[in-house]
């Protein structure tokens, strides 16, 4: 089997070095130049309305050339090529990252299990069901399940983490990815992709943006988009016979160029049209999302669909599990309790010997708090004799130096000690259950004959979390922490990091119910998951974000996998959806309020002379007609070029509720979008006056 090394970068790394450099934009200017194709630009029906006008002003610079026709005409081409070009660069940012990938999936032969026989085989000949051999320092042909063995898995050509994960049959981290490295032992993989279908492919195909389908919001925009062409099209339309009038009373025209004795000429018409129809917005649209999806691939998180992006952003409800996501993961000693005439130094002394020899996080963690709280070192011990934890007894310690000590669940502990003979201290029970309705669990620490006191470990919040919970509930999004612990433990542990609610006991059937639930009442709800078990509830949910160690069941279930299975990421994947809608909104408000501005800039130069009322309106005090008109068209076209960034890097997200995020909207980027037009145009219009 061929290896695959793995790549030198991480594929989560941008290409280019600035989201305007040179280099990328010079690559990016085939792709532009491509899209002028009529057959593929008519998906966007603003830009194509322009392209027709371009079109059409070319042929008018041909049958009557001047140096004003054909500067309007070359600008007016400008436009549609700076409107590819913001798609081709969004797109371009994930060439680098394809690239990368196809290097994982260079082609490799694979040996096919048939029966007991292996065969050497391609591995594009591979069909879901086989089942193929992989030996350590061999690449894993294809997506599927580990059903024999455990193995150390480099990850990294997918990923970009170095670190190696483990691979076994069974479980939730049975699930292997074609294009990674086996790095120790033999497992035997069961295919489950179809042919051309492997996780690499659907990667590649969507941070190349080839398989991006429109989202039904980008769809209703488009909609409003060519509805308000259409709208500006027609008053267009009408400025003709207003001008022909207009000359007949007037009996002059303006400049020769801009008013004719015909009326208004074709290319002002034209130029006119571009200039008043929404083509910030059209430009950029496509641009925005594709950037959406790429600032996803970053974070190592594949989207299935823009739809599912978007839906992150409407979100109103996050599912969240408890364990790994909110707390830590494994309980840690927080306190050391000792029952009526025990003193804590005591207590503390026996808790660590107890746990010396324990390797497990919570035993680890008891050596270190008695270490730190109580200036305890850990000892050489001499000639211990280490009782490990089992299942039957729920007990383990040591027997050293005469001193025989335990430590472990309350009633084993409890019925040990008076099996030697011992008596229950009055106090223990209630240092217990103030334990347990604090959401903690107690271990008991006794002698033969006599109890020490209780060791509080407990779910330790991960920092920070009760902040980002804040932020959730500024957004208007409700967190639901979701635990398999008792309704008090979970109750102890919501409080603490700050969520709305809890579901205490949960079962694979209870989160389906809870989404549905909610569903019913209007709300779009997201949740993690990594199981077969989770496969129902990701289904359901609006957002389904599965974990790459998990099983293939549940990554076919959602809409979107964590190459870095860390469930906390579903907070960032929410935020990413709201800044991909709050960047549209902010663009599109700014694209409709320059067409304001540029009415202001227009209409009135071209029509004072003959309308001297509308003088008033001249605000801008232009040049001229023809400087107006050129000066607007350039602006037109530059301010395209001048927004890519904003289109790709987003607009800044601040967590905060919707009125809020309105009145910024329209205050930065509508009266924003009002004042940099008569700002780039005024100056425009001094360089162009010089000229003409």
């Amino acid at each position: 089997m061929t290896e695959t090394p793995a790549p030198p970068e991480n594929p989560r790394k941008p290409a280019g070095g600035g989201l305007l450099d040179p280099r990328q934009l010079w690559a990016s200017l085939p792709g532009a130049l491509i899209k002028l194709d009529p057959r593929t630009l008519w998906r966007n029906p603003v830009m194509f309305i322009v392209e027709i006008g371009s079109a059409f002003t070319t042929v008018l610079a041909v049958a009557d050339p001047s140096l004003f026709a054909w500067v309007i005409t070359g600008w007016l081409w400008l436009t549609v090529v700076f409107a590819n070009l913001a798609e081709a660069v969004a797109e371009g940012r994930g060439k680098a990252q394809a690239d990368t990938l196809r290097r994982a999936k260079q082609d490799t032969t694979a040996r096919r299990l048939d029966g007991t026989t292996e065969t050497v085989v391609a591995a594009t000949e591979l069909k879901q069901g086989d089942t193929v051999v992989v030996d350590a320092g061999e690449v894993i042909p294809g997506d599927g399940e580990v059903i024999q063995g455990i193995a150390s898995v480099d990850e990294s050509a997918i990923t970009g983490e170095s670190a190696p994960v483990i691979r076994e049959s069974g479980g939730d981290r049975s699930a292997v990815t074609g294009g990674t490295r086996v790095l120790s032992d033999r497992i035997v993989v069961r295919i489950t992709q179809k042919p051309g279908e492997s996780f690499v492919d659907r990667m590649i195909a969507l941070v190349e943006g080839a398989n991006r389908q429109k989202t039904p919001n980008e769809i209703a925009l488009n909609i409003l988009l060519a509805s308000l062409t259409v709208i500006f099209l027609m008053a267009v339309a009408t400025l003709q016979p207003m001008a022909v009038f207009a000359v007949g009373q007037q009996g002059f025209g303006i400049d020769g160029v801009v008013i004719d004795d015909g009326g208004v000429t074709g290319i002002v018409l034209v130029s006119l049209l571009v200039c008043l129809i929404p083509t910030t917005i059209g430009a950029l649209l496509s641009a925005i999302g594709i950037a959406g999806m790429d600032r996803l691939v970053q974070r190592n998180v594949l989207a299935m669909s823009g739809r599912a992006v978007e839906a992150a952003g409407d979100v109103n409800v996050l599912l969240l599990d408890k364990t790994g996501t909110i707390t830590l993961g494994n309980r840690q000693a927080g306190e050391f309790v000792p029952v009526h005439g025990v003193s804590v130094a005591e207590l503390a002394d026996a808790a660590q010997l107890s746990s010396l020899a324990d390797e497990t996080p919570e035993g680890r963690s008891i050596v270190v708090h008695a270490k730190q709280a109580h200036g305890l070192r850990e000892r050489e011990l001499s000639d211990p004799v280490w009782v490990e934890f089992t299942a039957q007894t729920r007990m383990s310690g040591v027997d050293v130096g005469g001193r025989v000590l335990r430590k472990g669940a309350t009633a084993q502990v409890t019925e040990w000690v008076r099996t030697n003979g011992g008596r229950i201290p009055a106090d223990l029970k209630d240092i217990v259950d103030e334990i347990s309705s604090a959401g903690g669990t107690p271990l008991v620490v006794a002698e033969p004959t006599r109890v020490l006191g209780v060791i509080h470990l407990k779910d330790v919040v991960k920092h920070g979390m009760r902040e980002r919970f804040d932020e959730m509930r500024r957004m208007g999004i409700r967190t639901v922490m979701i635990t398999g612990d008792n309704p008090r433990t979970a109750e102890a542990i919501a409080r603490e990091a700050g969520v709305d609610d809890f579901l205490a006991e949960a079962t694979p059937e209870d989160k389906l119910a809870l989404i549905r639930r909610e569903q019913e009442g209007g709300k779009l709800v997201a949740m993690t998951g990594d199981g077969t078990n989770d496969a129902p509830a990701l289904a359901q949910a609006d957002v389904g974000v599965a974990m790459n160690t998990g099983t293939s069941a549940a990554k076919e279930a959602g809409n979107m996998v964590d190459l870095d299975s860390d469930p906390t990421k579903l907070i960032e994947i929410v935020e990413i959806g709201k800044q991909l809608l709050i960047t549209r909104g902010a663009l599109t408000t700014f694209s409709i309020a320059n067409d304001i501005a540029k009415y202001f800039a227009i209409i009135p130069a071209i029509f004072a002379a003959v309308y001297p009322g509308l003088d008033t309106l001249n605000v801008m005090r232009l040049g001229s007609p023809t400087s107006a008109i050129l000066s607007a068209v350039i602006f037109n076209a530059i301010i395209i070029v001048a927004l890519i960034p904003l289109a790709l890097r987003g607009v800044r997200y601040r967590p905060s509720d919707a009125a809020t995020m309105l009145r910024r909207n329209l205050l930065v980027y509508g009266v924003g979008g009002i004042v940099t037009p008569f700002v780039g145009i005024k100056l425009i219009d001094l360089l162009v006056s010089s000229i003409f």
